[in-house]
């Protein structure tokens, strides 16, 4: 069940739901968000950040692509904020199936130029790709690199850039950061914002920094034109945190004591995150 991000995609801007891109950095995160999406039926992309395949390494993605093509749900393997052009070609050879250009922290007409560059060389394979415009937030250390302050995208800009770019999904700026938000800073959606993005480009739209937001904003999101939402902060830290507390006792030693409950616990917010993004069940429609 290993397709392109746009044949995923696009079921989902038919049918108004949003598909879960869910940061796996580890082989158990990986079995954790395949495991939950057949469970929920939901279709999937697997996404992973550079530092991640740095963490995996490149030998991994043969077994990573075995995986998707064994699930029972369709799946697509997405390079996450990929910099640079030989980033994303290195992405490409190595199996990915979807790849993110981000340059939206340049200007414009280099973010069109570049973007434009990465989407003659991936279609050229069958790869989908996609572009940036506008700046996400960022809240700590950890977060993506983005902006100290959100530049919303323009909708009239990005008609423009999903013209000449030829981009098949587009990440946009209406209000999110990346990362866990701090206890004094409230995260709030534009959704006026994306309601007209969305009438005014005819492409997926895709939102950033999806952990850690109110349900109902996100869930209003998910049926108003962003197809695609990426999250890796809320379900590391619940694989985390349960991993903390399963090493208070100092006598475990083995993965295979120690990793399933890490993986429950991230699984249980996963299919929190497809239910309110409407993609429980929604494999069926492929």
């Amino acid at each position: 069940m290993l397709i392109s991000g746009s044949d995923l995609l696009t079921v989902a801007a038919k049918n108004s739901f949003a598909v879960p891109a869910f940061n796996v950095s580890d082989y158990s995160m990986l079995n954790a968000v395949l495991a939950i999406s057949e469970e929920k039926q939901s279709p999937l992309i697997i996404a992973i950040h550079p530092n991640e395949i740095a963490n995996l390494g490149w030998d991994v993605m043969p077994s990573v692509i075995q995986a998707a093509r064994r699930a029972s749900v369709p799946v697509a393997i997405h390079l996450d904020h990929g910099a640079t052009y030989e980033q994303v070609l290195q992405a490409i050879q190595g199996g990915f199936t979807s790849v993110m250009i981000d340059g939206s922290m340049l200007p414009f007409e280099e973010n069109v130029a570049l973007t434009a560059r990465v989407v003659e060389a991936a279609h050229a394979v069958g790869v989908s790709v996609e572009g940036e415009l506008g700046t996400i937030g960022k809240t700590d250390g950890y977060a993506e690199e983005g902006a100290d302050t959100i530049i919303y995208t323009d909708p009239a800009d990005a008609v423009t850039f999903v013209e000449r770019t030829g981009v098949d999904t587009l990440a946009i700026a209406i209000g999110t950061r990346h990362g866990i938000y701090p206890s004094d800073l409230q995260p709030e959606l534009k959704l006026d914002l994306l309601r007209e993005i969305d009438a005014a480009v005819d492409v997926p739209l895709v939102l950033h920094g999806g952990s850690n937001n109110p349900d109902a904003e996100i869930g209003e999101a998910a049926s108003s034109g962003v197809n695609k939402i990426n999250i890796s902060s809320d379900i590391k830290v619940a694989y985390y945190l349960k991993a903390r507390e399963v090493l208070a006792d100092t006598n475990l030693r083995e993965p295979d004591t120690i990793q399933p409950p890490c993986r429950d616990a991230l699984k249980a917010v996963a299919a929190q995150k497809i239910d309110l993004f409407g993609a429980a069940g929604k494999a069926e429609l492929y």
